[in-house]
């Protein structure tokens, strides 16, 4: 199966090409966009390469998928969004995203993450028709949370420490989305 791209309105959720390395880079560069991310801060082009392989690597391997999340008129990579995770036999999925701060509060998170949802739970993508998609956010980050709200997640509740990241211990939120509470509209 080729590379599924969607679009929406405002954006074209394609693969991450790369020609892509430079924007790669500028996203996760960022301080405050990673400042609930699993990553720390880039500092050289080579982790950027580094993340992509990694992305690619899942798509290859059938384990997940990420989109490059492009403005639809300039093609401009401004985030990504995808599935970290998916089990073809559970029928479920992790959902992750990200987007440069400067396009924060348009609501093209909730656009590019409501159109891979409904390719998920449609069966357009290869790991099938998905049942449930999971999202976990660190406590505090309510950008993240307010997304994953408006299209529909639960909060399932939370699970102590059990994330690591930059030196310490994380609780994590835990959201559900399943098929027959998605609103397609």
């Amino acid at each position: 199966m080729s590379f599924p791209e969607l679009t929406s309105t405002r954006l074209k959720l394609t693969s991450i090409a790369s020609t892509d390395v430079e924007s790669v880079f500028e996203l996760f560069s960022s301080p405050e966009m990673v400042k609930y991310y699993d990553l720390e801060v880039f500092n050289e082009r080579e982790q950027a390469e580094k993340l992509m392989r990694i992305f690619e690597s899942r798509y290859e391997s059938s384990s997940g998928i990420r989109w490059a999340i492009r403005l639809k008129e300039s093609g401009k990579l401004i985030g990504t969004c995808g599935f970290n995770t998916w089990s073809e036999k559970m029928r479920s999925a992790t959902i992750g995203y990200d987007l440069k701060p400067e396009y924060w509060n348009r609501g093209i998170t909730t656009e590019a993450v409501f159109i891979i949802i409904r390719a998920a739970f449609s069966g357009l993508l290869p790991c099938g028709p998905l049942h449930r998609i999971q999202a976990d956010t660190i406590p505090g980050n309510a950008a993240s949370e307010k997304v994953l709200l408006k299209l529909g997640f639960k909060e399932e509740g939370t699970r102590r420490e059990c994330a690591y990241l930059r030196g310490r211990y994380h609780d994590m939120k835990c959201f559900g989305l399943l098929k027959p509470d998605f609103n397609e509209t």
